[in-house]
Parts: structure tokens; sequence; C-alpha cells
């Protein structure tokens, strides 16, 4: 293996905000969106995932199919097709309905 190598990637470590994370919330920090991997009190390591296919909030009004853009919005705290004011997190990894509460996300860093 190379020595620059480090890991692979798809799980980093990220310290915990004031509040902390809880298993499965969504972290973003700065552009990156992941899931967290355990539960963390504030300004601990949390291991946080960056790929992988996840049931997650989604936002009703809109359907998603297979390979649409999704966007985490921190605001509403769930996953949207609506880019504006919202972070790049991946991809719609089944259909989901305009009246679904949750969808299915391929967590992917993308611009």
């Amino acid at each position: 293996m190379a020595q620059n190598y480090i890991q692979p990637g798809n799980v980093i470590p990220i310290v915990a905000p004031a509040g902390g994370y809880v298993t499965e919330q969504v972290v973003k920090s700065g552009s990156i969106v992941g899931i967290a991997l355990g539960s963390a009190p504030q300004d601990s390591i949390c291991e946080v995932a960056l790929e992988g296919v996840w049931q997650v909030a989604k936002a009703t009004g809109a359907a998603w199919v297979p390979g649409d853009k999704l966007y985490w919005d921190a605001a509403a705290l769930n996953f949207t097709k609506t880019a504006t004011s919202n972070t790049a997190a991946g991809y719609a990894f089944a259909s989901a309905a305009t009246g679904d509460t949750t969808g299915q996300i391929l967590l992917r860093q993308i611009a």
C-alpha cells in the first residue's frame, strides 16, 4: 500500500457540536453530508458514514425516481430535490411518491 494512503474515506471522524449526535442522525459539516454511526456527546468524535443506501426523512410534494439528485435541507431536516439553499447529498435509490415522508438515498459526496 502507498505511504500516503490514509483510509478509504467512506467513514470519517467528525467532532460533535453542541447537543452532540445520535445514531443515524444526519450530519452536515461544511459541504459534507453523512449519517452518524453512533451517538456522541458534544466535543467527542463521531464516526460518520459518507456512503451507502439509507432510509431517510423525505420532503413531501415531489416524487423521487432512482437517480434523482437529492439535497439535505438543514432547516426542514429532510432530503429534497430542491437545490436552492440546500447541500448536495446523493441520489434517490428507489422511487418515492409525492406524499411519502421517507425515501431511500444512495449517499454520495457530490458537488
